[in-house]
């Protein structure tokens, strides 16, 4: 009897699995149909781009159709750059498209990426069609982004949150609070600029660190605050005035500095909008969601001769992981490019802040072996550091964004010791090795003074690798390079003036470069293929179990936000390792 209820309760739970998988398999299916259908658009409007409604990312997601927008799990749209660009040049010349009207208030985007963006819609209004953006929150980035337009309106309404204030970085310093928990953090690095690390064992910024943090945030304001003031026909003066005073804070004080045109309410704002669309009334108005336009317009229809663009978003890391730049996974891509004959020349597009040496070394030999027989060119994106520059610098040419946060030539290896935790908790800890050194990776105790140099000597053999390996692809001197290494961070804008890179540019000039070295004269002769090819829904629904989901915090939104992401770096350094990375993730705000 037992064995009978044994098996009836057995094939009950198999029916309701299946069942449940069989729904879940349903549902990916249509949800899959759903974000890879063409939505049907007006044949005449005005393209919406509302970016509040859209994630932009480095690439589209969607493997199914290379550069076809996605969708993310909230069923957010998301859009990879390359295609936003792509999609704001087609409207120029799409008589379907009136203008566009820009909203950017509550923009996910980088600097570098804005940056990008606003180029494209520069470009759209040099077209002969306007631009027209309306704001009611503007923040640094999305007035940047606002003011390439011909007409800016502002919402009439108070209670606004503007934060257009300048910009502002802030470093996070845990020592005093390891300190207290007994955990003792050994830095081993070089380079007085290299502060990756700083943050565990100071309680406030070395001033090479905050000399290098102010001059930086410095040179990306001047990109920022000058572009605005230039638009709107102000001096760079007069509009740090206005910033320095707070003087901007109403919706009048924007109208009354000249940094909007009007003052509009929703009604009047649609009434503005009809008669540049030249249009009775809003019903007949038109407004294309840009996602949509993306996915109508934005095709890769496929060719014989491609561009490749090989995305590096993300740390280097070891392995194949599909979140990051994997060496192994990536070394595989660049081998499948360079032996793929259609690809007649390549960009590498780097977003990334660097992270394992290893596979640095190895991503840059499988980069060096391509490029002996295809163009290769760099592209830099938020970030091009440290691990970034390393896999890079070799590039035929190297374009940067002003705000790109480049250099970064340094490494360092960090080694937590928790000796003073053990015994604060009463455990008594006793290592059994085979030799002298054998536990020196245990974490419960302190280098000796051997096992310092040890560490030291590696790390100094890897920077002098990284100084003459730049000197070498950059053709300078590796004194000089030494000079301005040393772990300090640049600007693209910087970083141009020292050598680092060649020109200030956008993906889609280093991707007309490119072209050209393999002698392709039009955009009509190539196409452009992303690689890594993205992972499709399912993949990503699958790969994001296997990873599980992130715990929110009880210090998101707080200023101590940064604390978490410190104790999260902390737990991911490998001890013995040996990393070229950024000190932490910059955030402009």
């Amino acid at each position: 009897m037992k064995d009978f209820v044994k098996t009836m309760l057995a094939v009950i739970c198999g029916y309701f699995v299946l069942r449940i998988i069989g729904f879940l398999f349903l549902l990916f299916f249509l949800v899959g149909s759903l974000a890879g259908s063409t939505p049907s658009l007006p044949k005449n409007g005005v393209l919406d781009l509302d970016m509040s409604t859209i994630l932009f990312e480095e690439q589209s997601k969607d493997s199914s159709t290379p550069s076809m927008m996605s969708m993310s799990f909230d069923m957010t749209p998301v859009v990879g750059l390359h295609d936003a660009v792509e999609a704001i040049h087609f409207a120029a010349s799409d008589p379907g498209v009136k203008y566009i009207l820009l909203r950017a208030d509550a923009a996910v985007i980088g600097m570098a990426g804005a940056e990008e963006l606003r180029a494209s819609l520069a470009a759209f209004r040099d077209s002969g069609k306007p631009v027209v953006a309306y704001v009611e929150n503007p923040s640094n980035g999305s007035f940047f982004l606002s003011s390439v337009a011909d007409k800016i309106y502002m919402g009439v309404h108070h209670g606004g949150n503007g934060q257009l204030i300048g910009l502002s970085a802030q470093l996070m310093f845990v020592k005093d609070i390891l300190d207290k928990l007994g955990v003792h953090v050994q830095l081993i690095r070089h380079g007085k600029y290299k502060s990756a690390g700083e943050m565990y064992i100071r309680s406030s910024a070395s001033p090479e660190n905050r000399e290098q943090t102010q001059e930086m945030v410095n040179s990306a304001w001047k990109v920022l605050g000058g572009t605005i003031a230039e638009s709107r026909d102000l001096s760079e003066e007069t509009f740090n005035a206005l910033i320095d005073e707070l003087a901007l804070n109403l919706p009048e004080d924007y109208l009354r500095a000249g940094l909007v045109d009007e003052l509009v309410d929703h009604e009047t704002l649609l009434g503005k909008l009809c008669t540049l669309a030249q249009v009775e009334d809003s019903k007949k108005l038109g407004l294309i969601p840009f996602a949509d336009y993306v996915s109508n317009h934005v095709t890769g229809l496929p060719g014989r001769s491609n561009v490749a663009v090989i995305y590096a978003d993300g740390d280097i890391v070891d392995g194949k992981d599909y979140n990051n730049v994997a060496g192994d996974r990536f070394v595989q891509i660049i081998d499948q490019i360079r032996k793929d004959k259609s690809v007649k020349a390549v960009v590498l597009r780097v977003n990334s802040p660097g992270g394992s040496v290893a596979a640095s070394e190895k991503i840059r030999a499988a980069l060096d072996l391509l490029q002996k027989e295809k163009p290769l060119v760099a592209s830099y994106g938020n970030y091009a550091a440290s691990g970034g520059y390393w896999i890079s610098n070799g590039c035929q040419k190297i374009y940067a964004d002003a705000t790109s946060i480049t250099g970064s030539i340094g490494v360092f290896s960090m080694i937590p010791e928790f000796s003073e935790v053990t015994r604060k908790i009463g455990v008594g800890v006793e290592t059994v090795g085979s030799n002298k050194h054998s536990d020196m990776f245990s974490l419960v105790r302190p280098f000796d003074k051997e096992e310092m140099q040890y560490m030291q000597a590696s790390v100094e053999d890897i920077y002098e690798r990284f100084v003459n390996l730049v000197a070498s692809s950059r053709g300078m001197d590796p004194a000089r390079v030494d000079e301005i290494a040393q772990g300090r961070v640049w600007t693209g804008a910087d970083a141009l003036e020292i050598g680092l890179v060649d020109e200030i540019g956008t993906l889609e000039d280093a991707i007309t470069y490119a072209a050209s070295l393999a002698d392709f004269y039009s955009s009509d002769e190539y196409r452009v293929v992303g690689y890594p090819q993205p992972l499709t829904f399912i993949e990503e629904f699958m790969n994001s179990i296997g990873q599980g989901a992130d715990e929110p915090s009880i210090l998101s939104g707080t200023p101590f936000e940064a604390f978490g992401d410190a104790v999260s770096g902390l737990k991911a350094q490998t001890p013995g390792l040996v990393y070229a990375r950024l000190p932490y993730a910059l955030e402009i705000r």
